[in-house]
């Protein structure tokens, strides 16, 4: 499995499919490879897809001692894409790695062609309190003895036998303690999104998921009925009809946005004989027909 040395950490990460890059983040404590499982053979038939896995989960080598706050998380997210020359992508995140995007997004909008975001919010609570309870090792443990063995199956080979116990909690702090995004910081998001929530998740009611939804100048919200927290895991079929439908809906402006960052990108400024842009990584190459990608689905 290939990794990318970024932000000074070596990034595991999972490619497949061919055309346009779409970079998939996971939630808290699990692999992007088991989160979007139930999209894989969707996406990749439009898309190639990146599954990366955030530091001090699973397959990308990281102590939490050390630190892990969510500006780490989106720092990754820059470096990696800076690393395999994507300079504009799509993103799709859910929980943990949807924070990753929304922030990402307020701060990097014009490397973002669009973005999937699912089962985050942007207030503490509930989701400190639901975080605290759930993520409690001593518990899990007593109570959820396969999901203790399933954190550490998926954790343990690289970053140690028990690390999950460590992680869990480093979590947790981070959901209590990180900055709040604000409202005009939503405001600046200005670019095609896509809100999926369900409608029992514990983490977030569905009215704070419409107070965002009407913050975001270019969104569409989906609230999954009869679902939990992970609408993609357990309505994989509504999660995949609504992403193709966005994407279809969306595909000229992702990319107008792609073609004017590459202009930006490489015009060469003035007294200066070099582009202001130079990939570090060779890409492969997007359909050069303007073809439907989404036909076949």
């Amino acid at each position: 499995m290939p990794h990318v040395r970024a932000n000074g950490i070596d990034i595991h990460y999972t490619v497949e499919g061919a055309g346009p890059p779409v970079v998939m983040l996971h939630g808290a404590t699990s692999a992007a490879a088991e989160d979007w499982a139930a999209q894989r053979p969707l996406f990749r038939k439009a898309f190639r897809i990146y599954l990366v896995d955030a530091r001090g989960h699973a397959g990308t080598r990281w102590d939490v001692r050390d630190g892990f706050d969510r500006d780490m998380l989106v720092e990754d997210l820059r470096a990696f894409a800076d690393e395999l020359g994507l300079d504009t992508f799509h993103v799709v995140g859910f929980s943990m790695g949807a924070m990753t995007t929304l922030t990402f997004a307020t701060r990097y909008p014009e490397r973002l062609r669009t973005a999937i975001i699912s089962g985050i919010d942007i207030v503490r609570e509930p989701r400190s309190s639901v975080a605290r309870r759930l993520m409690d090792p001593q518990r899990i443990e007593r109570e959820e003895p396969a999901w203790a063995a399933q954190l550490e199956k998926r954790h343990g080979p690289v970053q140690g036998e028990g690390a999950w116990k460590r992680l869990l909690p480093a979590i947790v702090s981070d959901v209590s303690n990180a900055s709040i995004l604000t409202f005009e910081e939503l405001r600046r998001i200005r670019l095609p999104v896509l809100l999926v929530y369900g409608d029992r998740d514990v983490f977030v009611p569905v009215d704070h998921a419409v107070s965002i939804y009407r913050q975001l100048p270019d969104a569409r919200l989906l609230i999954a009925p009869n679902s939990p927290h992970t609408v993609m895991v357990a309505q994989p079929a509504l999660f995949n009809a609504a992403a193709a439908g966005f994407y279809r809906s969306t595909e000229e402006v992702a990319k107008q946005r792609a073609e004017s960052r590459g202009r930006r990108k490489h015009t060469v400024p003035a007294g200066d004989g070099a582009s202001e842009y130079e990939p570090r990584a060779v890409v492969v190459a997007e359909p050069r027909d303007n073809s439907d990608p989404f036909s076949q689905w």
